[in-house]
């Protein structure tokens, strides 16, 4: 068990971005130098630079990676803040012995739906494990269809399987680079990352009346199709689709009468996992 305090680096002026998490004494964020990252404006492409990036109210789709990656964050006290088009967005990070909580807040017309994302991108080596909930209820997308036996059925935006092997494509482990990349949302609140016998890092998320999930991203050298690279993904989400505009009933995080919505992501080396 680490008993070293994480942290947390954040860049606000270039969309709030996490640029440094170190949790039991390693540094877990994947960066990258990506020219014209601070000369972005909304509803610009996407420019990955990296780190974790707060995708809200969508991560594919429009607006690309959402609204708020591409906007200068401002500091109040001691909470960050957003503001969007449609809603504002607040986070406060506080950091409690062996664990950091990030407390979050979106304001928007009440009804107002959206997905949330911590668009985590993680240095892992090729012996990395992801560990969540077995059994659980996990979506494959499109991307995956060169990997599965059985043909993309047309026109489906996913298709439905079971945690760790959803229809036979084994996600857990990342391995090495390969040529590919693949997408899924785990509906789980809770996912630990293992990366060989010490280095552990556990992300998870409570936001009552909310959904939960956990999004994968596993690019082994498969994406972008003109210069590859390799990046992996483990991000939190309200919500059960990368794509807003995807979202059917449950699948969107929703804000409720009183117009507000408030989540809490809990980091730490120490998982509990045996």
């Amino acid at each position: 068990m680490s008993t070293v305090p994480p942290r947390i680096t954040t860049d606000l002026v270039n969309g709030g971005r996490w640029t440094s998490l170190r949790a039991g004494d390693r540094e877990w964020l994947w960066r990258r130098e990506a020219s014209g990252r601070t000369a972005v404006a909304p509803g610009d492409a996407f420019v990955d630079a990296g780190g974790l990036e707060e995708c809200v109210p969508t991560v594919r789709g429009t607006p690309d990676h959402g609204d708020a990656w591409a906007r200068h964050w401002y500091r109040d006290a001691d909470t960050d803040r957003v503001d969007c088009e449609r809603f504002g967005l607040t986070r406060r990070i506080r950091v409690l012995g062996d664990r950091a909580e990030i407390d979050y807040t979106l304001t928007a017309d009440p009804g107002f739906r959206f997905v949330w994302a911590a668009h985590a991108l993680l240095a892992l080596s090729d012996r990395a494990v992801l560990h969540a909930a077995p059994g659980a209820s996990t979506r494959l997308y499109p991307e995956a269809a060169p990997l599965l036996k059985e043909p993309w059925p047309a026109g489906a935006p996913w298709l439905e399987g079971e945690w760790p092997a959803p229809h036979g494509l084994r996600l857990d482990r990342i391995g090495p680079d390969d040529g590919t990349a693949v997408g899924a949302v785990v509906a789980t609140g809770r996912a630990c990352v293992h990366d060989g016998p010490e280095d552990r890092l556990s992300l998870s998320l409570q936001a009552e009346g909310q959904p939960l999930s956990v999004a994968l991203w596993r690019n082994l050298g498969g994406w972008p199709e003109d210069h590859p690279y390799r990046s992996t993904g483990v991000e939190p989400m309200l919500g059960r689709v990368f794509d807003l505009a995807e979202a059917g009933d449950g699948d969107a995080a929703r804000v409720p009468p009183s117009g507000e919505v408030g989540w809490r992501l809990t980091v730490t080396a120490d998982c509990g996992c045996p």
